[in-house]
Order: C-alpha cells, then sequence, then structure tokens
C-alpha cells in the first residue's frame, strides 16, 4: 500500500522542471536504493511486526524517485540527506495510514485502564470482565470488541506498553550518543521485567505478543478460557507499566492507596524483582549498538 499522503514538497517537486536529466535520475535512483532497504529496516525494529515491509517499501521508493525529480544540487544539499528526510516522511505518512485505531477507540482503552486500576485498589484483585463492564457502564462484548480493536491497532511501545500513534513511536531524527544508551537500558529493563512476572502471566506476554500466538491456542494451553487469558494479559502489562515506571519515571509510578494490601504487597515484591534481577550491563547485553534485540535474546533470556 502506498500512502495517498502527500505534502506541498512533493507537489512542488512534481510540478517544477526537473533540473537532472532522466538518465541522471535513473542513477541518482539506482545508487540509492539501499539508503531505501536500511530507514525501512531501522523503522521496523521499532513498529509491530503487523506492518508489512513491502509496504513501507513501496513508499519509500516512490519517495527516492520524487527526491531524484526534485534534488537541485546547486543547492549544496547532498542528495542522500536530501532523499533520507523525504524518505523518512513517506515511511511516516505510510505508519499514519495504516494506524486505523479511531480516537474514540484509543479513548475507550484509555478509560478501560483506569477503570480497571481502581478496582484492582479497590477489590484486591484483577476485577473480573463483569466487574469491569458494569463499572464502565457496557456490555463484556463491547468491552472485549473494544479490547480486540486496540491489540490490532496499537503500535505498542517497548518503553510503555501504551496505546500511542505512529507519531508518537517513531521520530523523524535519528538518536544521538545518549539517547541511544537510554532506549537500550529502557528496552533491556523490558525484558527483565518480563522475565520477573509470575510464571503464567509471563507466558502469557511472551506467547502473545512476542510469539504472536492465537489467544485461543495460549488458552488452551493453560486450560482456561479466552475471556480468563484475556484478563491475565491486562494485569501482565498493568504490572509490566507499573514496574518499569518504578524504576524508569518514578514520577509515574502508582501510589497505592493502601500500602498493606495484599495486592499492593505483591505489586512492591515485583517491582524489586526486577531491580534484583537487572543490572546495567545485563540491560545493555539486550541490544546491540544500534538499539536492536540481541540474537538470541528473549523474554526468558537470565538476566546477568
Amino acid at each position: 500500500m502506498t500512502s495517498t499522503v502527500t505534502t506541498a514538497a512533493d507537489l512542488a517537486a512534481d510540478t517544477a522542471s526537473p533540473v537532472l536529466t532522466v538518465r541522471e535520475q535513473e542513477d541518482l535512483i539506482r545508487t540509492h536504493m539501499p539508503l531505501v532497504g536500511h530507514l525501512v529496516r531501522d523503522m521496523l525494529s521499532r513498529i509491530p511486526n503487523h506492518i508489512h515491509r513491502d509496504d513501507l517499501t513501496s513508499a519509500g521508493l516512490h519517495a527516492l524517485v520524487t527526491a531524484a525529480r526534485g534534488w537541485d544540487p546547486q543547492r549544496g544539499v547532498p542528495f542522500h540527506r536530501f532523499a533520507g528526510t523525504r524518505i523518512r516522511g513517506a515511511l511516516l505518512d505510510e505508519l499514519r495510514a495504516l494506524d486505523w485505531a479511531t480516537r474514540s477507540v484509543r479513548s475507550k482503552a484509555r478509560n478501560t485502564d483506569v477503570t480497571r486500576q481502581q478496582l484492582t485498589t479497590t477489590l484486591g484483585r484483577t476485577p473480573s470482565p463483569e466487574e469491569l463492564a458494569q463499572a464502565l457502564g457496557t456490555t463484556t462484548t463491547d468491552l472485549h470488541q473494544t479490547d480486540t480493536d486496540v491489540q490490532r491497532a496499537t503500535v505498542l511501545s517497548l518503553q510503555g506498553f501504551t496505546t500511542s500513534s505512529a507519531d508518537d513511536l517513531v521520530t523523524e531524527r535519528e538518536p544521538g550518543p545518549e539517547e541511544m544508551l537510554l532506549r537500550r537500558e529502557q528496552i533491556g529493563y523490558l525484558h527483565h521485567a518480563i522475565d520477573s512476572l509470575p510464571e503464567r502471566l509471563q507466558t502469557v506476554v511472551t506467547e502473545y505478543f512476542l510469539q504472536e500466538r492465537p489467544m485461543a491456542e495460549i488458552a488452551t494451553d493453560l486450560g482456561v478460557t479466552e475471556s480468563r487469558v484475556s484478563q491475565l494479559r491486562a494485569e501482565a502489562l498493568s504490572l509490566l507499566r507499573d514496574g518499569l515506571n518504578t524504576h524508569l519515571n518514578p514520577e509515574m509510578a502508582p501510589v497505592p492507596d493502601n500500602p498493606e494490601s495484599i495486592t499492593a504487597r505483591r505489586r512492591a515484591t515485583y517491582y524489586a524483582n526486577i531491580a534484583n534481577n537487572t543490572t546495567m550491563r545485563s540491560r545493555l547485553a539486550m541490544t546491540n549498538a544500534h538499539g536492536h534485540t540481541a540474537i538470541g535474546r528473549g523474554a526468558n533470556s537470565t538476566a546477568a
């Protein structure tokens, strides 16, 4: 799929008379095709697996052709930089076009998450789908549908496991050394946070998000219903988010109403386990120098 979003710069390039000959344009395109592949690979490493490489590559190649038509060497801007900006913009436009979740769906997701946390604090346990639906004034069927819509449409951020748009997830500029180091540490914390989850929650997260297994298959393996797997998934994501915030963004960490409650004590134990299972060295070992997950590393890796 090629994005239909067209920038003013693209229109100008298409309507202005080309500076280069057709032969020169073709030479530039052939020479810089690997640039498209590099930028597509970089973006694929930071977005969900349901985004297809072919969709992004098509958009990137179209942008490369447009850049060749509109580049003027007399302006002093190297072609690789000129084309790179165009290609990144086209890839972002493609992601926006693929992100079909409406604002209402995302709003429902946030409301559901807040209500689930409030009920968990009040009840001292994770609420059942029926209790959650009643608190939201909806039905379990609608609740499940909203959850399904969000799971299939959301661009999942490794740092926070939160609903976000393509604009929030992918930035156009390359991260500097300090930003890359922070990103690698965040990803390392995520792996160790998954490792520290209770066994059943860890299984659900690993198989649903990392191995992309259908919920029905996971339910069969665990001997529970799909509804229960959905409940376990929500509980695991809540733990992961709060656990990561406790260590990475303390100001966003939840403050329990009753620190002595069973739920609060269990969560405090989980947060402590994350700290005990991770070191700076083990966190950075989860990724390479470019921030890509290291080969052989996964949610079940043992922290050094």
